[in-house]
C-alpha cells in the first residue's frame, strides 16, 4: 500500500463518499463544492491524477470524472470508514422477523435471507454445507444504475444459479467468522463484473455450517452492510438451536 498524503487521503474518502452516494464518475468541482476540502479544484484535479497513477482511481472513458478501483475501496473499508452500528431497536425488530421461524432450518433460512435484503436494499445470499443455496432481493439490483446494463445482471442472475460459484468463492477465504469483503477479480470468472460481496460464516450449535452475506455494486454502503451483514451471521447462530 503505497503511504498517502493526508490531503490525498481526505480527497480519496470524499471521492469514494461521493461515489457510493450518486454511482457517478466525480470530478475535482464537485468535491470543491460538497466536501469542504481547503483546496483549488486545480489542486484536487492534480491530485486525483496522482491518485489514479497510484491505482486508486480510474477514468471511466465516456467522463471528465473519476471512479475509485477495487484497491480504493479496500483502503476505504479498512482504513477510512465508520461502520453504523444497528440500534437495538433495530436488531430487535430483526430478531422478531425471523423469530417464529427458528424451528425450521430452511423457512428461517428464507426469511434471514428476505430481512436481510429489505434492510441493505442489495441481493442477499445464505448457503449451507449442504449444497443449498438461498437468495432474496433480485429487484434491489434492477435499482442499481450499474445493473442497467443487461449483460453484468445477465451474468450475476446466471451465476446464482450454480452453488459451485459460491463454493469456490467461499473456499478461498480462511476458516473463520470474520467479514469478508470481495470486489471486482476476486470473486473468480463467473462473477466477473462491477460486483463487491460481503459476507461472513456462521456454524450453529450442531455444527450446520454455512455463509451468508450480501452482493451488490462495488460502491456498496459498506458503513451499513457490514455490521448487518455481521449482526445476521451472529443471529443464526443464536436461534439455530435445533438445527
Amino acid at each position: 500500500m503505497h503511504d498517502l498524503t493526508q490531503r490525498q487521503i481526505q480527497i480519496l474518502k470524499s471521492l469514494i463518499e461521493e461515489y457510493i452516494e450518486t454511482a457517478e464518475a466525480v470530478g475535482s468541482e464537485t468535491l470543491e463544492k460538497k466536501h469542504n476540502l481547503a483546496a483549488s479544484p486545480a489542486t484536487i484535479r492534480n491530485e486525483m491524477v496522482a491518485l489514479e497513477k497510484l491505482g486508486y482511481l480510474k477514468k471511466p472513458h465516456t467522463s471528465a470524472g473519476r471512479v475509485p478501483t477495487p484497491i480504493a475501496m479496500k483502503f476505504y473499508v479498512k482504513q477510512l470508514m465508520k461502520e453504523k452500528e444497528l440500534s437495538v431497536a433495530e436488531e430487535v425488530a430483526l430478531k422478531e422477523r425471523v423469530w417464529d421461524y427458528r424451528e425450521k432450518e430452511q423457512q428461517c433460512l428464507r426469511m434471514v435471507v428476505k430481512s436481510l435484503a429489505e434492510k441493505t436494499k442489495t441481493l442477499a445470499i445464505a448457503t449451507t454445507d449442504e449444497g443449498d443455496v438461498f437468495a432474496a432481493g433480485y429487484a434491489n439490483i434492477l435499482d442499481m444504475p450499474e445493473f442497467y446494463d443487461i449483460d453484468i445482471t445477465r451474468g450475476l442472475l446466471s451465476a446464482l444459479d450454480e452453488f459451485d460459484t459460491f463454493e469456490s468463492v467461499f473456499g478461498v477465504q480462511e476458516e473463520d467468522n470474520e467479514i469478508h469483503i470481495l470486489l471486482g477479480d476476486e470473486l473468480g470468472p463467473k462473477l466477473k463484473g462491477p460486483y463487491g460481496f460481503v459476507f461472513t460464516r456462521y456454524k450453529t450449535p450442531l455444527e450446520l455450517k454455512g455463509e451468508i452475506g450480501v452482493l451488490g455494486p462495488t460502491r456498496l454502503n459498506y458503513t451499513q452492510v457490514i455490521p448487518t451483514v455481521r449482526y445476521f451471521g451472529d443471529l443464526i447462530e443464536e436461534i439455530a438451536k435445533g438445527w
